[in-house]
């Protein structure tokens, strides 16, 4: 457990080789040595869900604060989903500390894309699994839905925040691979991981992530331009579409940019997995 502020802690492991090339995983072979972690009241992190000093800058701080405790000079940055979100935001924040950077399911979070998944697009495509979600909220309050889930997240009725959380959770868990994974729609009704997962989730959304623009991580890209890149991205991910990884390739031409054919966005996916694999290879040398 590493104590990055007077209120947050957070956990963190280490696994396959002690001198191999450092990665640092952001939640989202035996030639690396893999640094996992729990970003602040998510997981085995303390206190769990969190609200207070939880934004994308503090996340980038504790990130810079483990490189510094672990004493590692440079290392690969992979994030997947949020954790590609994440990954750009330290990347431009720290560039002088990244040899290579490995995104999948690529999010920047700008309204259009949470439009899409949140309020109506997805929706289209899964409408079965999304009455659940849109049924939770009553019919005055379905203008937007991320701040009508916000208000039960983070009211006083402890019944209402689990309920809202469950629903919040499920809508996403039902969507994230190309055949709905039952076992992965269960795990959004175990209390603590659901109230983490839509807690934090939301309250990020609900204040921009926390940038002064929303298309400022696509407009730093610049910054990662000596660094290589590789990313990629299911053609059926509904969670993250693919409009938005186009976009950060036009920002970043010279990087690995692959579709996948057959995935949606989950790296359970096994074109998800072979390009994974791939990524971590290339660079086990750097």
């Amino acid at each position: 457990m590493l104590k990055v502020s007077d209120l947050h802690s957070i956990y963190y492991e280490e696994s396959g080789n002690k001198k191999g090339n450092p990665v640092v995983f952001i939640h989202g072979g035996p030639a690396y040595r893999i640094i996992l972690f729990d970003q602040r009241g998510a997981g085995k992190s303390l206190p769990p869900y969190e609200l207070r000093e939880n934004t994308t800058w503090d996340l980038v701080a504790d990130i810079e604060k483990l490189r510094e405790h672990l004493k590692i000079d440079k290392w690969v940055v992979f994030g997947g989903s949020w954790g590609s979100t994440l990954g750009l935001a330290y990347s431009e924040t720290h560039p002088d500390k990244v040899k290579a950077i490995i995104l999948r399911g690529i999010f920047t979070c700008r309204r259009r894309e949470l439009l899409w998944f949140y309020q109506d697009g997805c929706s289209l495509i899964y409408p079965d699994k999304f009455e659940a979600y849109r049924d939770h909220i009553p019919e005055v309050e379905r203008g937007d839905f991320i701040s009508a889930y916000y208000r039960r997240l983070t009211g006083d009725d402890e019944d209402a925040r689990l309920s809202a959380a469950q629903a919040w959770s499920t809508w996403e868990m039902a969507t994230s691979r190309m055949f709905v994974d039952e076992e992965l729609v269960k795990k959004a009704e175990k209390d603590t991981w659901c109230l983490q997962f839509a807690r934090i989730e939301c309250h990020y959304f609900v204040n921009g992530i926390f940038m002064k623009t929303e298309s400022q991580l696509l407009d730093d890209a610049e910054k990662l331009s000596d660094i290589p890149v590789t990313k990629f991205q299911g053609r059926y991910d509904v969670v993250c579409p693919v409009e938005t990884a186009l976009l950060l390739h036009k920002k970043l031409p010279k990087a690995d940019f692959n579709i996948v054919q057959d995935a949606g966005h989950s790296t359970k996916e096994e074109g998800i997995q072979s390009q994974l694999i791939a990524a971590t290879e290339k660079y086990k040398n750097l």
